[in-house]
């Protein structure tokens, strides 16, 4: 196969936009992996695995960066396939837990080149 055969997906894998859609694209692929929920569409080629997400997050909490608070919120409003609302009342905690913990996130990932520039 000839560099001009290999469709464009593999020569150059998606970035991501920011961490909330890392974050978003992880869980829901976890989901897909674990058996939970099925693929609807095919999917183009990311910059990096699951496993990579999971050992970046699993070293930012390791190390303090991110919270079991913060996590919670990550896993809590992931599964909800949104970010919590800083002007609903209910949520203005964990918005603030969500975009700190993101920012983090966001820091990682830009350094490993995951996210867009």
């Amino acid at each position: 196969m000839t560099a001009q055969n290999i469709p464009t997906t593999i020569c150059n894998p998606e970035k991501f936009q920011n961490a909330e859609q890392l974050w978003f694209w992880f869980l829901y692929s976890k989901s897909i992996q674990n058996g939970f929920i099925r693929r609807r569409t095919a999917s183009s080629k990311k910059i990096c695995e699951l496993l990579d997400v999971e050992t970046l997050i699993t070293k930012l909490y390791l190390s303090g960066q991110i919270s079991d608070e913060q996590l919670k919120v990550m896993k809590q409003f992931g599964d909800k396939r949104r970010a919590p609302h800083q002007y609903i009342w209910e949520e203005n905690k964990a918005a603030d837990l969500w975009r700190k913990a993101m920012a983090v996130i966001d820091s990682a990932a830009r350094s490993r080149g995951w996210l867009e520039d």
